[in-house]
């Protein structure tokens, strides 16, 4: 008797299709994927489009602390004990999102390694994120942190130039991300329009000349640094 061959283990694919404790979901624009305080029983994955993280406070103040792209997951603290949702998911336009059930996450993270080694190096990705957005607002200045966020929105880096920013994103998000006001972002944005780094009419593209913004800054902060030494 032959043996069979068990095919290769695609987790793109695996992610794309219905199955047993998995869903296919398609939001429209500003729609609630879970809320904060809800029962945390699921991990996502984005196929298409853009979430929102938001938090609000118990004074009611609410605050974009990530945008999320095709290729991210989200929700997937219920698999570190989190019994209730910390943040709620809201979409930034049209999203087609994977739905797995936590005991679904579990048990193909277990049994597929091609499946785990994705989750492992989206979840590395995104710490190093999380420790860079900290430097980021503790150390930069709030132009370049718009510089910055610009630039990953345009997933600067992955194929070696900016993309055209995909979904409209306020000056109001876009100012909650940095933690700045919107009049200010108004005004970044308008300089960087001006010097020819975005082009920005209701959408932004974003060019390689806005990475100058940050590097033109480390001089200065090296400069500042030899001060403090002498």
């Amino acid at each position: 008797m032959r043996k069979r061959i068990k095919a290769a283990f695609d987790p793109k694919k695996f992610l794309a299709k219905v199955g047993e404790g998995k869903a296919i979901l398609n939001y429209l624009k500003n729609q609630i994927v879970f809320s904060q305080g809800e029962v945390a029983d699921a991990v996502f994955y984005i196929q298409q489009g853009n979430i929102k993280l938001i938090v609000v406070s118990e004074q009611g103040k609410e605050a974009v602390v990530a945008i999320l792209g095709p290729g991210h997951f989200f929700g997937e603290g219920c698999l570190n004990g989190h019994p209730l949702r910390i943040a709620t998911a809201r979409t930034a336009d049209e999203c087609v999102i994977t739905r797995l059930e936590k005991a679904t996450m579990i048990a193909t993270v277990h049994k597929e390694p091609e499946f785990s080694e994705l989750f492992m190096s989206y979840l590395l990705t995104r710490n190093s994120r999380i420790e860079e957005d900290l430097i980021d607002q503790l150390f930069n200045s709030s132009e370049k942190r718009l510089a910055r966020l610009l630039l990953l929105l345009a997933n600067f880096g992955k194929e070696g130039r900016p993309e055209p920013i995909v979904g409209k994103f306020s000056q109001e998000t876009l100012a909650e991300m940095i933690g700045t006001t919107r009049s200010r972002v108004s005004n970044f944005m308008n300089k960087f329009r001006d010097l020819g780094f975005i082009s920005y009419n209701g959408t932004i593209e974003v060019h390689s000349s806005l990475l100058s913004v940050l590097l033109n800054d480390k001089p200065q902060l090296r400069r500042d640094e030899t001060i403090d030494a002498e």
